[in-house]
């Protein structure tokens, strides 16, 4: 009779998770990072099309765990039980890299609600901010679902201040 720690060890082999397309180190998977490929792609486009401004404004944050739960992922029980299962250093560092990239898009959000109708310099400015500050932390995100943490250097500063000021700064 297997317990309840061999059955959870069995779903967390290896080849499992490989094949649920989950990182077999990281314990993560890049499916949660569609959440957000999908804004930045569109603040991309607002210079061009400004009426993605309304998907923009639409986004909302949603946690790993959260995602999975309303995905139509196969594994998505595997996914959340992978995830509370992945190394701490890992899990944090991806955490933190997350409530950046959470917190540079409520920002760039709450920018565009600001903004005048038609603002086009605005919107090129949330283009810039979606190559020059988000693309790179989803590729550092991206890293570490890989497990290339080790080829990552450290996130210095996550305060919500510093945050919010490197917005403010590409709007002045």
């Amino acid at each position: 009779m297997a317990t309840a720690a061999n059955a959870a060890a069995d779903a967390l082999s290896p080849e499992r998770l490989v094949e649920a397309n989950i990182h077999p180190e990281s314990l993560l998977a890049t499916d949660y990072l569609n959440h957000f490929n999908e804004i930045i792609m569109l603040m991309e486009m607002l210079p061009e099309m400004p009426d993605c401004a309304e998907d923009v404004l639409a986004w909302e944050p949603c946690s790993y765990q959260q995602h999975f739960e309303v995905s139509g992922f196969k594994d998505r029980d595997l996914a959340i039980l992978a995830y509370e299962s992945a190394p701490v250093a890992i899990r944090a560092d991806f955490d933190t890299t997350i409530a950046r990239i959470d917190g540079h898009l409520v920002a760039a959000q709450n920018m565009l609600r600001e903004a005048e109708p038609g603002d086009f310099e605005s919107h090129g400015r949330l283009a810039a901010l979606a190559v020059d500050e988000l693309r790179p932390l989803i590729s550092r995100a991206r890293a570490l679902v890989h497990g290339e943490i080790a080829a990552m250097p450290s996130i210095n500063d996550t305060s919500e201040e510093n945050t919010q000021s490197a917005i403010d700064e590409l709007f002045e």
